[in-house]
């Protein structure tokens, strides 16, 4: 542990996605992607936020920069953690959405290597209001891969102007002729996306499972009704959004469709890799404006290479 505390991870450009494990309860092991994380630190005294969520603990100083402090515990239906575990707990500084935020948890367990296609999704009788991505086994322990995004939408609810697009006719019959697919392994992301499309009128397909995606594509393009537009995750289990558009753009029959990539790391490095697997665009965090924006400039693009 003293090898890791208190030490930035090593660079996002350098490094595979690794998984930290820790713990909210006694029992069981849950993680994040090593790539959402800026540094882990020991507990540290707070200073209270008037008026903030339930879950939210108070504010750190951790090097000049205030952050607020989640109980992830609490916030993810445990019991909160006591000032009798203080001592022993842990604060995990995620660098997610654009928001930089600490979650405290009640102890480190490791980081480990890890392949994300040996991640399975979490099983559906969990029930809409599980905060997890994925399931996998370390060592003969259950993981559990908690749904950051999800449990952010719960503490710091999206702004109405974030979640909502507003398109002009012509823009709008400009995509509905589009074949149009999404794929996020985030309940709330998926719903982010879905809503954003269902409420300026336009069709969308839309997966969990960036495998499962690609056989969509396949098979679209055998029906005579390719995808023209992807918009895909960039972290997820099975095959990740990088692995996703370097398939894509490997395969000529589905290769034209335009590739947009978003991502809730705030990191000039996860756009520069997106661009490097052949994405077109690639997104830091949800906003609808920019999500159609995206969008139009992929219509544009699929009209030119039709006139051609």
């Amino acid at each position: 542990m003293d090898a890791i505390t208190g030490k930035k991870m090593k660079s996002k450009a350098s490094q595979s996605q690794g998984l930290l494990l820790f713990q909210l309860s006694l029992t069981q092991l849950f993680a994040l992607g090593t790539l959402k994380i800026r540094e882990l630190v020991p507990y540290t005294p707070l200073s209270v936020i008037p008026h903030s969520h339930p879950t939210i603990l108070g504010a750190a100083n951790i090097r000049g920069t205030t952050i607020p402090i989640v109980d992830m515990a609490a916030a993810v239906g445990y019991r909160p953690i006591s000032d009798e575990e203080l001592k022993d707990s842990y604060i995990i500084i995620t660098d997610c959405q654009r928001m930089v935020i600490g979650f405290l948890v009640r102890s480190i367990d490791k980081i480990i290597e890890c392949n994300w296609r040996d991640i399975e999704k979490p099983p559906s009788n969990l029930g809409k209001n599980a905060y997890l991505t994925g399931v996998t086994k370390i060592d003969g322990k259950l993981v559990q891969l908690l749904d950051v995004e999800l449990l952010l939408s719960k503490v710091f609810p999206a702004s109405p102007e974030t979640t909502r697009a507003i398109l002009t006719d012509v823009q709008r019959e400009y995509l509905k002729p589009l074949n149009i697919l999404l794929v996020d392994d985030s309940k709330v992301a998926r719903k982010q996306l879905s809503d954003a499309l269902e409420s300026i009128n336009i069709p969308y397909q839309v997966t969990a499972d960036g495998k499962e995606a690609l056989l969509i594509m396949e098979q679209a393009e055998r029906e005579n009704r390719a995808i023209d537009i992807l918009v895909s995750d960039i972290e997820m289990p099975g095959l990740d959004g990088y692995e996703l558009a370097f398939e894509v753009k490997n395969n000529p029959a589905i290769a034209p469709a335009y590739i947009i990539l978003h991502t809730s790391l705030s990191s000039e490095i996860s756009v520069s890799q997106a661009h490097q697997v052949g994405a077109n665009e690639a997104l830091t965090k949800f906003d609808a404006h920019e999500l159609i924006e995206a969008m139009l400039r992929g219509a544009e693009k699929a009209t030119a290479m039709t006139n051609v």
